[in-house]
């Protein structure tokens, strides 16, 4: 097994800093200013004589200048995070379909987070006393690690509270965030931890995007959870229980869906079942804007893992959960 590892400086370039008896460094495309407080240098360590390549994970240039990770599977599937909102914003499997969705109005400036794939809702899923869906979506999270199992590629994430954070929400936090390819699936796991002296709660989701035909996309295993259904008002939503044995999306969807099942099953409507299994995640949520999104609603719905009512962490405590999407 290879191990790999990454921090990031705010300087025009990157480097690879191969720890192998020839000292051997690689240097990658500049890739644009990182804008995170007290970053250092950038450097990336294998453990043995392995190559970058061979770990099936590369450092590279995205939309905007932004650095990317693209990660690589024996069997050819791909995907690719960026690293401003820790966002994985592609996956696609070996016939070379892509099952995740970025909107077209989708923004790579850091203005705003980006719009589509797998974006963070952290320490707050939806409007609260804090910016919507909160700040991790919208930070620069820094690689700490990459393993090579078998060939497939895995890659950890960290963001750790800054000033900015400390500003709406003053707590001190480290989360980890490993996202795993397979040949036909793909994991994450997130580990949030408190490192504070006091105890915080937090609410949190990925808001996944999945391409689809809107018009034939179809989830099953909900039938009898308790829901919150935001239409027509979302500042009001009206509690209810789903009777459906399959959730369609024939307009406006936007519904949370309490102590929802460890599995459910996507029909992309554009012939993929997917598999969306989760640990620890307890909630779902299903999105769609229907015609306030003209431009793009019949390409996606959103099928979220969340955790709606607020975890209570103690200092020195890590509450964790897994979420991993595959197909047949």
């Amino acid at each position: 097994m290879a191990m790999i590892s990454f921090s990031y400086s705010s300087s025009s370039s990157m480097s690879l800093r191969v720890n192998t008896n020839t000292n051997t460094t690689l240097s990658f495309p500049k890739l644009g200013r990182v804008n995170r407080c007290g970053g250092g240098m950038a450097f990336a360590t294998l453990s043995n004589k392995q190559s970058a390549s061979t770990l099936g994970v590369r450092l590279t240039q995205g939309e905007g200048n932004l650095p990317k990770l693209l990660l690589t599977s024996p069997a050819g599937s791909e995907a690719e995070i960026y690293l401003f909102g820790g966002v994985v914003t592609s996956w696609k499997i070996p016939n070379g379909k892509d099952l995740l969705f970025v909107r077209p109005d989708a923004l790579f400036n850091k203005k705003k987070p980006i719009s589509g794939g797998i974006p963070h809702c952290f320490p707050q899923f939806g409007p609260g006393p804090i910016q919507q869906h909160g700040f991790a979506r919208n930070l620069d999270w820094t690689v700490v690690d990459s393993q090579n199992v078998e060939g497939n590629p895995a890659v950890t994430l960290e963001l750790k509270d800054e000033p900015y954070t400390r500003a709406m929400w003053d707590f001190s936090f480290h989360a980890l965030y490993k996202v795993t390819l397979d040949a036909k699936s793909l994991s994450t796991e997130l580990k949030i931890k408190n490192t504070d002296n006091k105890p915080f709660s937090f609410s949190t989701a990925l808001h996944t995007y999945f391409r689809a035909s809107v018009s034939g996309a179809s989830v099953k295993g909900l039938k009898g959870c308790k829901t919150l259904n935001k239409d027509p008002d979302p500042k009001n939503p009206v509690a209810g229980q789903e009777e459906r044995d399959v959730v369609t999306f024939p307009g406006f969807v936007d519904c949370v869906y309490l102590a929802a099942s460890d599995e459910l099953q996507l029909d992309n409507g554009l012939g993929e079942l997917i598999s969306i299994k989760n640990t620890n995640w307890l909630d779902a949520v299903l999105w769609n804007p229907y015609l306030t999104m003209e431009a793009s609603y019949k390409d996606f719905v959103c099928v979220e893992n969340a955790k709606i009512e607020s975890v209570q962490l103690e200092p020195e405590q890590t509450w964790t959960a897994v979420q991993h999407l595959s197909v047949a």
